[in-house]
């Protein structure tokens, strides 16, 4: 198995061992539903981060697709550590819904919009 391969399952087995963790702790009474969603979210997020961070160590055969690795990494990161922040500081969750998922689509948006604009510039060259 490859290297990114096993990095992902391992971020997958530990946040399914995570919920099921923070859900037993829920079923015990040491926290609430909100709390138990709160941990398993921003642990998400930081996935998001990790899977950004890890873009521009993949190969890429010209010098236009490095540079939409590299704005791709940078708003995956950033957006990962806004939906965890988010999920982690937002008073309710209705607020961290909104800003973790408005970063991550601003990120994504972002990436797009770079990705198209080396595509018409390579065509007007």
């Amino acid at each position: 198995m490859t290297k990114d391969l096993i990095n992902s399952l391992a971020w997958g087995g530990g946040i399914v061992a995570l919920a099921l963790a923070a859900a037993l702790a829920r079923n015990l009474g040491y926290i609430d539903q909100e709390t138990t969603m709160r941990i398993v979210l921003g642990a998400t997020g930081l996935m998001v981060a990790s899977f950004g961070d890890r873009i521009p160590k993949t190969f890429a055969p010209s010098a236009g697709a490095r540079k939409a690795q590299r704005v791709a990494a940078w708003s995956m990161v950033l957006s990962g550590l806004v939906y965890a922040g988010a999920f982690i500081l937002a008073p309710t969750m209705m607020t961290a819904m909104v800003i973790g998922c408005g970063a991550v689509i601003l990120g994504l948006a972002v990436t797009f919009g770079y990705c198209l604009s080396l595509r018409n510039r390579a065509k007007a060259a």
